[in-house]
């Protein structure tokens, strides 16, 4: 069973107890008297000593073994064909010890993340259970097979059958039969009573024990319920079944102090179906068993560790408890061995306890022989006689040595490889062949030799040799691209790393384009695609970039910084968020690199909670009056969030009951959910256009059961969605999620591209055009001319355009429309067919989940950019479609957005907005960001005083302006360390770089009186684990970023944020060494100019100790530049100092730059780029504030 949340006070029982214990049995240690000691696996296997004399028939500890230190052993088992006793612990790791000795036989991970719940020998096999996953492995490790169950199933417990069937219940109100031969499952068992967490098995019955506290009886056969036993009135713990008894323990209800441990056993006489006395035990039990050897015994267990014996018709005895000794530890796991001579016990520490009632403890009655590893051969040459004759001379050692070739050394010639592949099936063959399972059978055409088959050398070398090109993009490269349908462009793109991570990656060679592309190693960087979709929507991105939430983690504030920063923050805010983790939307690693999550599903849930949290922080930032609601519609003042008034849409709910009463509440949705019709495998699917179906989701009709007030029970109800009003923007979900569904989709585009056919052949041929001139391509530039033929159609369902109006008399209508041709405005004879506004609506956003079995799969979008975001970017009116891959982006068709082959490109999202929907809003982007946030704030940091202050800052006169100069440093800490794996030849190859984080940002003056005061110096205050603070590099301390124990001027990342935000859109040039690398880390797009100190440095190999070098050469020598620890502030300050003295040196032009540039390079190779004692140089110092070489560079 699974004890998780067990009340550990369930356990306790009353002090007089202890008095009849032996002395030396403490069963109270304090656990914390074990902190700090070490505990050594192989030195915890304490045998009893040969002294000890073990009385027959009385158990005694014989042996107790560490499995995994801290880790709860929650299942443990005796396996009933060798000696072996098998235990799994809470996270999914089993292990099998040998014999009474508990010798470590084996040990592998069964899952990685769920705990095993029960195990259970076979003959071939061990069979693991755990939540929702059946694995059956060798008693060595290998997997047999794996058997996956339903999502949402919670098992507990199974079964094994006589004739190789098995039997598992859980949580549902059904127990599951599998066939262990065919491993399917054969039929499922509906129970009445749901939660069966215990299963035993009679000659005549299986007993069923429920977590309600009852114990049903089931026919062998049918499983049909033939008795039931009412035990407990809170929940069962165990029972047991011998002969005619059966026994029981549990939870009884106490009213409102919740659960109690029953101390009296539930016995019950199977003969007459009836209970007999209930046995009153001392112990507070949780496990039970029967121990039949001379009488029929229980053992009694508590979760303390205390053990008791006695018979199930007799009295219990205090002098028959004995206590397992678990140092503080709970027991969680119990089991008896087939003889009966052994128990076993497994506590939430981690350790295994062997209890045995003999000297020479046996497991099982006849076990077979266990196979155990070969022991250790030592090499040993055998003894030669040098008399015999017939003695060969090759079993003599031969040293190898590298002057003389061997015989059997072949010539470079010979062992070229010359790889020979296989020739295609003969297509007789696979016309005549016959499948039978997986198998297929043919006869023999007879055209070739049996069991010979000729290769043609010169077509197959050419072959090879055409199948290891390079392609030309580093995308297709280590891979087959004849092995795979799925194109090049629309893999999952990886980060091949080098020494310098991501520094040396050509980005460019996947984006050739303006827009910013994202990275896919972060994790849950599986909503890469839907964020690419927001900066498009140029209403949201207008909108979300003037607003700024008071809250410190906000997916607006987020959201809106990813539109110029990367997406690290954004994802770091979207973990924190317990909706999101609920909801499944949090995905661990294994998930993501194994390819095991259903990303089409998920991203639709991600569309679907994304939606709705901005609408409700949107909501939050414009009034309270967002939460009043005067009307009686649900739907209160949700069109003033942005998100309610760009895609949401007040819809009217009805639902009639057939006794006629009929409730309406209104609402607002954000998105709907495509419905397909039913269909039967054996009728013909029909044809559908793909507006029909749309309006029937959006109008959707269902019956339910649902809460009648007028007949005031659950009745069959009409469920009917009807929208009052059209969203600018439509979002549809596709829920293409299952087999049948993805077969709809697939028929109904074959209709669809049949049609085109037939229409293209029906109309005329048309004439040849006169070739375009430059102001028709630009006119057409959209990716398609406007003569797109029907083969261009294929695998396309979904209309590039559509009509939708809603009428009184009508409702909603949705029709196709021709892409590119405007509604008129037509005026209606009837008053009731007067519609509310035809609009018509062009596809903008399709979001496809790509199945590549390689990969795992990814996802990708096709957006639609508009005319005013190519005139914000690049400055020209057209649009066009565009393919977002995370760094891949690339343009494409139109219709290329639209096709969808299911069998490697399965429809998840797809938008469509109103034609010239945006010429209604002010898409001018207001920045809400004000110069008070340069001001003077408080710190986070409780200690920190002012006069450990290190910077002034901004006074109101000196606020920045565009063009001016900001010295700019940060420093930062590691919060993962790299992964990396060695190759075989040596080399380390990076698999995932380390994950920085911002930890110090300082910015210092470039102008004016105060020139080099620093102005911002803040420490970013982190939640997050750090494992390096970089001390050496940085010159951050542990203790630095804790506001409970810092002295610095601690502050938020977002509050620092929004200070470099208002620089960058000031429009000031940053000046600072490494600024590249220092944006990309802290998460900043900077457009504007940034100035770096690398041209003083352009020739110099050794970076670290250069630096310090020309530092000192160009700079005052007061600098301390050979401190241990970098220093923010004058690194920041020396950068403006270096760049000045660029500025001086290249008035003079170029030449003159290089040449004192070349001097600095001579005079720093003969010193080896470090900097001279300047006090000791020459038997005489320096004087401060000169330069080092005055004669060398003409300074």
């Amino acid at each position: 069973m699974n004890f998780e949340g067990l009340d550990p006070g369930l356990g306790e029982y009353a002090p007089s107890l202890h008095g009849t214990l032996e002395p030396g049995l403490d069963s109270t240690l304090d656990p914390a008297l074990l902190q700090g000691v070490e505990l050594d696996h192989d030195a915890l296997a304490v045998p009893v000593s040969e002294s000890v004399h073990l009385l027959e028939g009385m158990y005694s500890e014989l042996h107790s073994v560490a499995a995994e230190v801290g880790i709860p052993v929650t299942a443990v088992h005796f396996d009933l064909q060798e000696e072996l006793l098998w235990m799994g612990n809470h996270r999914g790791h089993a292990s099998s010890f040998f014999g009474p000795t508990m010798g470590r036989y084996s040990s592998f991970q069964v899952h990685l993340t769920d705990d095993i719940r029960h195990i259970q020998s076979m003959d071939t096999g061990v069979l693991f259970l755990t939540k929702s996953n059946l694995k059956c492995l060798t008693r060595g490790g290998l997997i047999i097979f794996d058997y996956p169950m339903e999502e949402g199933t919670d098992m507990h417990s199974l079964l094994l059958t006589d004739n190789n069937t098995l039997l598992m219940g859980g949580l549902q109100n059904y127990v599951a039969e599998l066939d262990l031969n065919t491993v399917q499952e054969t039929q499922k068992f509906t129970v009445e009573v749901p939660g069966v967490a215990i299963m035993r098995q009679s000659n005549r019955f299986f007993f069923c024990g429920h977590t309600s506290g009852k114990v049903s009886l089931r026919d062998l056969r049918t499983f049909k319920m033939e008795h039931e036993f009412d035990a407990f009135s809170g929940s069962l713990s165990d029972f047991d079944v011998h002969g005619n008894l059966l026994a029981a323990c549990g939870f009884s209800s106490r009213g409102l102090n919740g659960l109690s441990c029953d101390r009296f056993l539930m016995v019950y006489d199977l003969r007459m179906m009836r209970a007999v006395t209930p046995l009153q035990v001392h112990v507070d039990p949780l496990f039970l068993r029967f121990i039949p050897t001379y009488t029929s015994r229980l053992a009694i267990i508590s979760q303390t560790g205390q053990c008791q014996f006695c018979e199930p018709t007799g009295l219990a005895n205090l002098a028959d408890i004995f206590h397992v000794n678990t140092v503080g530890q709970l027991l969680m796991s119990f089991d008896v061995s087939s003889s009966k001579q052994a128990l076993a016990f497994g506590d939430s520490g981690g350790c295994v306890h062997l209890w045995s009632s003999a000297p020479e403890v046996s497991f099982n009655d006849y076990s077979r022989e266990t196979e155990l590893a070969l022991p250790c051969l030592v090499d040993s040459l055998p003894q030669l006689d040098w008399n015999n004759e017939l003695v060969p001379l090759s079993l003599l050692p031969m040293p190898l040595t590298n002057t003389e070739p061997l015989l059997s050394d072949w010539s470079s010639n010979l062992v070229t490889p010359s790889p020979r592949r296989a020739p295609p099936v003969d297509p007789e063959i696979l016309r005549t062949m016959k499948t039978v399972g997986f198998i297929g059978y043919a006869p023999n055409p007879r055209t070739r030799p049996r069991n010979q088959v000729p290769y043609k050398i010169k077509e197959v070398e050419l072959e090879y040799d055409s199948y290891n090109q390079v392609p030309e993009s580093p995308i297709g490269r280590d891979e087959e691209p004849h092995l795979y349908m799925v194109p090049k462009k629309y893999r999952k793109v990886t980060i091949k790393y080098s020494k310098l991570g991501l520094e040396d990656f050509d980005f460019k060679h996947y984006n050739r384009t303006l827009f910013a592309g994202l990275e896919p190693h972060i994790p849950n960087a599986y909503c890469n695609c839907m964020i690419q979709v927001g900066p498009q929507s140029l209403k949201l991105a207008s909108e979300l970039q003037s607003l700024f939430l008071n809250k410190e983690i906000c997916l607006v504030l987020e959201l809106n910084f990813a539109m110029d920063m990367e997406m690290i923050n954004f994802l770091r805010a979207f973990r924190t968020i317990p909706e999101a983790s609920a909801l499944g939307l949090i995905l661990a690693d294994s998930d993501e690199q194994t390819g095991k999550a259903r990303l089409g599903r998920l991203i639709q849930s991600w569309n679907r909670f994304i939606l709705t949290q901005l609408h409700q922080e949107t909501q939050e930032q414009e009034g309270p009056q967002a939460y009043r609601g005067t009307s009686s519609s649900s739907l209160g003042s949700s069109g003033e969030s942005v998100i309610g008034r760009l895609f949401g849409c007040e819809v009217e709910n009805s639902s009639l009951c057939r006794c006629g009463k009929e409730t309406v509440r209104s609402s607002l949705t954000l998105l709907f959910t495509m419905h397909y019709p039913e269909q039967s495998s054996v009728d013909k699917v029909q044809e559908y256009d793909f507006t029909e179906i749309l309006k029937k989701s959006i109008c959707l009709e269902q019956s339910t059961q649902a809460w009648c007030e007028n007949c005031e029970k659950y009745q069959p109800t009409v469920q009917t969605r009807n929208i009052r009003c059209l969203p600018d923007v439509l979002v549809i979900n596709c829920e293409v999620n299952s087999v049948k569904e993805a077969e709809f989709w697939k028929a109904q585009a074959e209709f669809a591209f049949n049609k085109a056919l037939k229409k293209e052949a029906a109309e005329p041929p048309k004439p040849k055009e006169p070739l375009p001139t430059d102001s028709d391509v630009l006119c057409n530039v959209e990716g398609l001319s406007s003569d797109t033929c029907a083969e261009d159609l294929r695998h396309v369902w979904i209309p590039l355009s559509m009509k939708m109006c809603i009428s009184k008399a009508h409702g909603l209508e949705v029709c196709s429309w021709p892409e590119g041709e405007e509604v008129r405005d037509e005026p209606s004879t009837n008053a009731e067919d007067e519609a509310e506004g035809a609009a018509v609506y062009d596809l903008v956003v399709t979001v496809p989940h790509i199945l590549d079995a390689r990969t795992g799969g990814n996802l990708v979008a096709h957006i639609k950019v508009g005319e005013t975001y190519h005139q914000r970017k690049e400055g020209v009116t057209h649009q066009q479609w565009y393919l977002f891959n995370d760094f891949l982006i690339e343009t494409i068709d139109k219709t290329e957005a639209a096709q969808f082959d299911v069998s490697w490109k399965v429809p998840a999202i797809i938008y469509y907005a109103k034609r010239n929907y945006h010429s209604k809003y002010d898409l001018r982007i207001k920045n809400p960001i004000e110069a008070s946030v340069l001001l003077t704030e408080a710190s986070l940091a409780r200690k920190q005083r002012k006069s450990h202050a290190t910077f002034i800052p901004l006074m109101v006169s000196e606020m920045p302006q565009a063009g001016d100069l900001v010295g700019l440093d940060a420093e930062f800490v590691t919060l993962n360390q790299e992964e990396a794996e060695l190759r075989s030849d040596g080399t380390k190859s990076t698999i995932k770089p380390s994950q920085m984080s911002v930890a110090r940002i300082t910015c210092v003056r470039g102008q004016g009186p105060n020139e080099g005061v620093p102005f911002i110096d803040d420490y970013i205050s982190t939640q997050e684990q750090v494992v390096d603070y970089l001390t050496q590099y940085s010159g951050i301390k542990p203790g630095d970023l804790d506001a409970k124990i810092s002295s610095k001027h601690l502050t938020t990342l977002k509050s620092t944020y929004l200070k470099l935000r208002f620089l960058i859109d000031t429009g000031v040039r940053f000046v600072g060494h490494g600024l590249q690398k220092d944006f990309r880390v802290i998460n900043l797009l900077v457009r504007t100019k940034i100035h770096m100190t690398e041209p003083l440095l352009l020739l110099v190999k050794h970076t670290v100790k250069s630096l310090g070098f020309v530092l000192f050469a160009y700079c005052s020598s007061d600098l301390n530049i050979q401190s241990e620890t970098h220093d923010s502030i004058e690194d920041a300050r020396t950068a403006l100092q270096l760049y000045r003295k660029y500025l001086e040196l290249s008035r003079g032009g170029q030449d003159e730059f290089r040449k004192v540039l070349k001097g600095l390079y001579e005079k720093g190779r003969k010193l080896d780029w470090k900097v001279p004692d300047v006090d000791s140089a020459d038997g005489q110092g320096s004087p401060k504030g000169t330069a080092v070489f005055p004669s060398v560079l003409g300074l």
